[in-house]
């Protein structure tokens, strides 16, 4: 399973599905990412947490534990 956090700083990738369940499932779809997104990987901090997209038109940071939850193309 590919995520978010292989995705290589320059690429974009689309959502195949994410994994997580309950609160932390439903914060990352409120932030606009869901199944068929894209997502271009902006940034990544030296130690991999957090990491800088872009989704939808706007810039966000994910920690590293919301990155592993997001299946990717």
């Amino acid at each position: 399973m590919k995520t978010l956090r292989d995705i290589e700083i320059g690429k974009t990738a689309k959502v195949l599905k994410i994994h997580g369940e309950g609160k932390v499932k439903r914060r990352i779809m409120d932030m606009g990412i869901t199944k068929g997104t894209e997502i271009y990987v902006r940034k990544v901090a030296p130690l991999g947490d957090p990491v800088e997209i872009t989704v939808r038109g706007y810039e966000l940071s994910l920690r590293k534990e919301d990155a592993d939850i997001l299946e990717m193309e």
